[in-house]
């Protein structure tokens, strides 16, 4: 089933604001770093993994993935060229029987083994992707072949079950290997690998209960699942929606729509993440106003999430898809960025070690950030590395990358971003868009076209944000009717010029979202927060407000994007709100709670 939407081609995006400033973050903080991916190399030299059943072997892929896609949205080719070292490093690291993986041959297919290995062939075909050098594309399939057979060689009807190659979450952590099983299928046609994949599904993915016959009756939500990690869980989930993908058997498409809507439904928080009890699905959209002083929220969840999202937006081209996206991207991840760099709490030694680039848990409710580090594992060479890190940068590249798309006869604009795109029509001609937008913290986008061979007409396909109010889309100043096309987007067709301006403008609202007896509130998609560091009267307490919401924009201060100052009743003194992802950044000063929602007085 060919998928209704595509990312442009790397070197076809150049942003600017906000989507580049965290490309950038991303880049410079971690992924051109040569000693990182030579740590992540060298766990693959050893049975680094025996010792403590453990997931180093996820580390390398993980951030491959992640490092491709922030590739295709920056074109930025000292990032190819490390790239291309990791992926030659890792093959000299395959070992004789075909397996690349960090546990010895009498450990193998146990702890998180084929958790690993499933993050080797997904970094292996992400890099695959991008990949200019013909020999080395050879030299990766070949090894993804042999990877794969050594896999099959000791799982499946006869040989090992796969529900009973780990400990943990019933296996589901080793079943998640169902998508770049499904994948490979796509890329080489060979039907073992297809079948493989059919024994995967036919195990439900647990050996607890059958996720797929439970999702399918959509009786269950996921926090009542006989498993409820929701990293994981959800990493099943997209093999499932892989294989419909494959294969056009429709009921892989519905029980994978029905877990996604059962999760949008009863587990998701406000700022797009799952798990308010540890990582777990716990009935989070009830639970997420609770005080809580535990991890709460992990960043592999958030991405994982937005990685779901984003299987449904290619197939769809559902505009709902980027909403969720949109959401979580600017909230949870944002929010998890560690833009200072500040030591991070490790809860296994009780001490605070070098802080990586991305938090790992996002709170709520006036607690604060830097808690621990998700999936922290030493190496026996010296340093250590977490699970949250090594993901948070696919993330970090899945917003710019959604915000433009190809799509059918034309493309996709879901994003009111800054920066240029060039796109190119079917015939082969090209188009230069330039736009400058203040979103969101203001409700408009210039978009400015150069066609480089001459007049042509292009479809645009316009996203309207869900918190846009009152919009008006002009081109040259003249008001274009809104109709909408298929799922929700507005359809521009028609022959562009050099020189011809398109404007999108309309007003960002001030929303008060409740939960029990809490409130909390956004700006757009934009979640706001109290933080203890800007707020001398730091409180929980819901501000005492009329019916009518009465506030003041305020200049955002340091790395803020927005600045709200909430009025209350009169003879009562506003209340300061901020944008969450900056709200708990300097978790090592003395005052620094967040809070996002407050208990009604």
């Amino acid at each position: 089933m060919e998928n209704r939407a595509a990312f442009l081609a790397p070197g076809e995006y150049a942003f600017s604001g906000v989507y580049r400033e965290y490309l950038d973050f991303a880049l410079n903080r971690q992924l051109l770093s040569p000693d990182t991916w030579a740590d992540f190399v060298r766990v693959f030299a050893a049975d680094s993994d025996d010792g403590d059943k453990g997931w180093r072997c996820e580390y390398w892929g993980k951030m491959m993935r992640g490092a491709c896609l922030c590739y295709r949205a920056t074109g930025n080719e000292k990032l190819y060229r490390l790239l291309r070292d990791a992926v030659r490093g890792l093959l000299r690291a395959q070992r004789a029987d075909g397996r690349i993986s960090t546990y010895s041959a009498s450990c193998q297919l146990s702890g998180w083994d084929l958790w690993g290995r499933k993050y080797v062939m997904t970094g292996l075909m992400h890099f695959l992707d991008i990949c200019k050098e013909e020999a080395l594309r050879g030299d990766i399939l070949n090894a993804l072949l042999r990877h794969a057979d050594a896999i099959i060689e000791k799982v499946g009807p006869g040989k090992t079950n796969i529900t009973e190659t780990s400990d943990y979450w019933g296996g589901v952590n080793s079943c998640s290997i169902l998508e770049p099983f499904v994948a490979l299928y796509g890329l080489t046609k060979e039907a073992r690998f297809l079948r493989f994949a059919q024994y995967i599904l036919s195990t439900g993915g647990c050996r607890d209960g059958n996720l797929i016959e439970i999702a399918l009756e959509n009786k269950l939500p996921p926090w009542q699942y006989p498993e409820v990690k929701a990293y994981e869980t959800m990493s099943f989930f997209e093999g499932v929606l892989a294989y419909y993908q494959a294969t056009g058997e429709e009921k892989y498409l519905w029980a994978a729509m029905n877990f996604f809507n059962a999760v949008a439904e009863t587990d998701l928080t406000i700022i797009g993440c799952c798990g308010c009890t540890d990582e777990l699905f716990d009935h989070s959209a009830v639970r997420q106003a609770e005080p809580s002083r535990n991890i709460m929220q992990e960043t592999c969840v958030s991405v994982t999430w937005m990685r779901l999202c984003l299987k449904l937006l290619l197939l769809t081209g559902d505009r709902r898809y980027y909403g969720f996206i949109e959401r979580t991207g600017c909230n949870a991840l944002y929010g998890a960025v560690n833009v200072h760099g500040l030591k991070q709490y490790d809860r296994s030694s009780k001490a605070y070690l070098p802080g990586l680039p991305f938090d790992s848990y996002s709170p709520l409710s006036d607690s604060r950030r830097g808690v621990g580090i998700g999936g922290l594992k030493r190496f026996s060479f010296g340093g250590f590395y977490g699970c949250c890190a090594c993901i948070a940068s696919a993330g970090i590249a899945l917003l710019p990358l959604t915000a433009v798309m190809k799509y059918r006869d034309g493309w996709l604009i879901n994003g009111l971003f800054s920066g240029k795109v060039t796109v190119r029509t079917a015939e082969g001609k090209q188009m230069a868009m330039t736009a400058a937008s203040a979103y969101p913290k203001e409700g408009w986008m210039r978009l400015a076209f150069d066609p480089q061979d001459g007049p042509a007409e292009y479809a645009l396909y316009l996203r309207i944000p869900d918190d846009l109010r009152n919009a008006e889309i002009t081109v040259n100043g003249q008001k274009i009717e809104q109709t909408a096309a298929e799922q929700g987007y507005i359809c521009l067709r028609r022959a562009f010029a050099a020189g011809d301006v398109l404007e999108i403008r309309g007003n960002i609202p001030l929303i008060a979202e409740t939960v029990g007896d809490s409130v909390a509130y956004r700006y757009g998609p934009v979640v706001l927060a109290r933080d203890e560091q800007k707020e001398p009267d730091f409180g929980c307490q819901a501000p005492e407000t009329d019916d009518t919401l009465s506030y003041s924009l305020l200049p955002p201060e340091g790395d803020e994007m927005i600045r709200l100052q909430l009025e209350q009743k009169p003879g009562l003194p506003p209340i300061l709100l901020t944008d969450y992802a900056s709200c708990g950044r300097r978790w090592n000063q003395p005052k620094n709670r967040v809070t996002v929602w407050m208990q009604k007085g």
